[in-house]
């Protein structure tokens, strides 16, 4: 991806070597717990208060390596031209966008969703409508995940903001509060279809190169259910996926890629994934 050189966001809040409480028995779970109380309207602090946790970890200063500052301008970058493509898509439905703010940790973060540690992997708050991402899981994508290239960050991060657009349609408050395996799976996609549309416009302002496509498609593969399921247990579980499996996110992302619009991408209203 055609990156360095050019503008990143100011909207990056920079917490690295801070610390955080993170939820005791929280993980993904606590979050998402959090997540759908603050979507029902409830105040997430009442319900983090009410919540064991596993301690603070006590800040330390924090030295940023070359490549830590390498991936922290090159993340940066991405959420400008997501915020680029996504006001003008929005200027074209007569909607405005709102630009969400990126949060770069270490280790463990706090967040109006809950506490959260870097194994969650890279995530979205609606409460505050913010991303979160420890920038190791660059590293672990490309080597736990085999999907190396920058463009398979970049579609991460474009599939964070996807969530982000979701929030602003209202698809978020719609769905999730009555979340099942089966919605999870389809809101996942959704994001991954709206990275897609995020995608065909950075091509069309001929910031790709050659080989990104294939990369995102497959750091998609990748973080399909099925193959991390596969990777860790040795088998699948079908009813317990939350986020689609290979083939769906690779064909969802590769559906908003082809069509650059918002229409096309309701996986509530298709009869098949």
């Amino acid at each position: 991806m055609k990156w360095q050189g050019r503008r990143g966001s100011s909207n990056v809040e920079d917490r690295r070597g801070m610390g955080g409480k993170t939820l005791a028995g929280g993980g993904i779970g606590g979050l998402i717990i959090v997540i759908i109380y603050t979507l029902l309207g409830g105040d997430p602090g009442a319900i983090l208060n009410n919540m064991p946790t596993t301690g603070s970890d006590p800040a330390v200063p924090y030295e940023e390596t070359a490549q830590e500052k390498e991936h922290a301008e090159f993340v940066s970058v991405v959420l400008a031209d997501t915020e680029k493509v996504w006001t003008e898509v929005f200027r074209e439905e007569g909607l405005v966008y709102k630009e969400p703010t990126l949060v770069l940790y270490t280790d463990s973060v706090q967040s109006a969703c809950g506490a959260a540690s870097s194994a969650v992997g890279p995530f979205y708050c609606p409460g505050d409508q913010k991303l979160y991402i420890d920038l190791s899981f660059y590293e672990e994508l490309r080597q736990k995940f085999e999907a190396p290239g920058d463009f398979a960050m970049a579609y991460v991060i474009a599939h964070e903001v996807g969530h982000h657009v979701q929030t602003l349609l209202g698809t978020t408050q719609k769905e999730m509060p009555h979340s099942s395996n089966e919605k999870s799976v389809r809101f996942e996609l959704q994001a991954d279809y709206l990275a897609g549309v995020w995608a065909h416009h950075a091509q069309g302002m001929d910031l790709l190169e050659e080989g990104d496509l294939e990369e995102a498609l497959n750091a998609a593969s990748a973080v399909g259910d099925d193959t991390i399921q596969k990777r860790a247990q040795g088998h699948v579980v079908p009813e317990s996926f939350t986020h689609g499996t290979s083939e769906q996110r690779k064909r969802w992302f590769y559906k908003g890629f082809k069509s650059g619009s918002l229409d096309g991408g309701d996986t509530f209203n298709t009869s098949g994934l």
